[in-house]
């Protein structure tokens, strides 16, 4: 138990000791207006830096991560096929697929689906 502590707090100071290290070693950097804008040879530039963000994109990736976990929790139950009975198994997998048909036609219904300008 002794040992543990001992070597808990070597650790943590060891840690301690290199994250003040970096902090005083570290490059500091003053940004401000002038440093920070683009430069177009010496002029203010004419449009806008950033370009508009278009969310029907940000919608669509976020269901495709949502329906992409959905998928990867499908491979153990495939696994899970030889170790429990076909009964149980056809029944966990059509309710999750349920789940998943209806998920995907509440985000059709609600129109997140729809590649509108």
């Amino acid at each position: 138990m002794k040992f543990l502590l001992f070597t808990a707090l070597i650790t943590l100071t060891i840690i301690a000791l290199l994250i003040m290290i970096l902090n005083l070693t570290s490059k500091k950097t003053f940004s401000d207006r002038e440093k920070s804008s683009p430069f177009e040879c010496g002029f203010d530039p004419k449009s806008t830096t950033r370009l508009p963000f278009s969310i029907q994109f940000f919608l669509i990736a976020i269901i495709f991560l949502i329906f992409d976990v959905e998928i990867t929790l499908l491979f153990p139950i495939i696994i899970s096929l030889n170790f429990s009975n076909i009964m149980m198994y056809s029944m966990v997998t059509s309710i999750f697929i349920i789940i998943l048909i209806i998920g995907l036609a509440h985000e059709w219904k609600q129109g997140a689906l729809n590649w509108s300008l």
